[in-house]
């Protein structure tokens, strides 16, 4: 008797546990359980028709009835459904065959394997219940910034908690170059996406998204958050450069003064926060060759021709502006096109027809360098030696197709050329 009592005793420890420890609203809780009872049942008896589980979830505790019809002795014939007229006078004496007979059931008398069942079961139901809420609670959030702490910090990726205890992770991928992080401290991001693989959420964030500047933008120009100014287009390469395209319907607003506020009062946070990744802020406009003289800045265009069907454009500068246009590494040609989502070719505009005395044309290393590599380099508007060995390496190696090895031999023989 006291084994029993005990088991009922550790039975409702258990419940009051899932009631003061899980984030479950007290409706959904109480039908979780009801339905975790039902089940167990259902496993012992065949059926949970004819009984009534009154869950009580202030008070943590739980009560069983079960019906039973009152039978002639002898004639029971199931034991869960019928009762002897005998066994239902010891609960009353005034019961007749026929009439229902409902009484208190203990469940503990099921025995040790329901109980450990019945515990299973609700925390099998609880953990679903959980998942299912934490995936529409970040499905929700997604594209939103947080703030979480970092918990652990391995090579591929780093696992922060919210206030909840929730794990999110922030892939390598999705790191800012030169973003660190220690134990213990707070970190932003946006959530990217959330993963829900047999029902086991992932929460995935990111600080490279172009959204997670969005946010960051709309966090610290109020102009942007109140509608007044929206932001258009942007393109990022993160932790090195950021151009994004404005606009305001308000005609008393400036939309890039609003954004970069007094002295970049209002960028520069946003800049730290981003591992001084440079932003430009400009203008935007319908008017495509407008749009991309201005995503080429500080570059001066001279002309621009435009291949509106195939998102092409074709850029002529004067020789000191083509390494402005194409920028360090090839950032601020590689992030106009993505800006105005065109195909930029820069090509260099020499203002007699002859190159100056100090440099020569292409063409006239056809003898030592290979005529398709020329006209490699020309196609992205490289017309002479200078203007070969003024542009970053890198550019000639991804916008001329060639190898690094081959742009290494072209630069060796043009410097040649001028030492002797």
């Amino acid at each position: 008797m006291a084994k029993k009592k005990l088991d009922q005793v550790n039975l409702i420890d258990t419940f009051k546990d899932f009631k003061e420890t899980k984030n479950i609203d007290k409706t959904t809780l109480v039908s979780v359980l009801e339905d975790s009872f039902r089940s167990v049942l259902q496993k012992t008896f065949g059926t949970d028709e004819n009984f009534d589980v009154i869950v009580n979830p202030d008070k943590g505790d739980f009560e069983i009835y079960r019906s039973r019809k009152v039978v002639a002795d002898g004639e029971v014939e199931n034991e869960n459904a019928e009762i002897s007229l005998s066994d239902a006078h010891k609960i009353a004496e005034d019961y007749e065959v026929g009439e229902e007979v409902s009484e208190k059931v203990n469940f503990a008398d099921f025995g040790r394997r329901a109980i450990l069942t019945l515990r299973q079961t609700m925390a099998s139901k609880i953990l679903d219940l959980e998942h299912d809420n934490l995936y529409n609670k970040y499905a929700d959030k997604v594209g939103t910034i947080i703030s979480a702490e970092v918990y652990q910090v391995w090579k591929r990726e780093t696992l922060l908690l919210d206030d909840e205890g929730n794990e999110l992770l922030l892939p390598k991928s999705e790191q800012i170059p030169g973003d660190y992080f220690r134990k213990g401290e707070t970190a932003r991001a946006i959530v990217l996406r959330v993963d829900n693989l047999n029902n086991n959420p992932k929460i995935i964030l990111s600080r490279t998204a172009p959204e997670f500047l969005q946010r960051l933008l709309e966090n610290e120009v109020p102009e942007i958050n109140d509608g007044l100014i929206t932001i258009r287009r942007i393109a990022r390469i993160p932790g090195e450069r950021a151009k994004l395209a404005v606009e305001s319907y308000n005609e008393r607003i400036d939309p890039v003064g609003a954004c970069v506020g007094v002295k970049g009062s209002r960028i520069h946070g946003i800049v730290r926060e981003l591992h001084n990744e440079n932003i430009d802020v400009i203008n935007f406009t319908s008017n495509v060759k407008l749009f991309i003289q201005r995503a080429l800045s500080p570059a001066r265009i001279s002309s621009i021709m435009l291949d509106e069907e195939n998102k092409k454009a074709e850029v002529y500068l004067q020789p000191d502006q083509v390494s402005l246009a194409i920028g360090k590494n090839g950032h601020n040609i590689k992030l106009a096109s993505m800006l105005t989502e065109y195909t930029i070719d820069v090509f260099r505009e020499l203002d007699g027809s002859e190159p100056s005395d100090q440099d020569v044309y292409l063409d006239e290393f056809k003898d030592e360098i290979d005529p398709w590599i020329i006209d490699s380099i020309k196609a992205i508007g490289l017309e002479t030696a200078k203007s070969v060995l003024d542009a970053p390496r890198d550019m000639l190696v991804e916008k001329a197709d060639l190898e690094e090895d081959t742009v290494d031999d072209v630069l060796r023989i043009l410097r040649a050329e001028f030492e002797e």
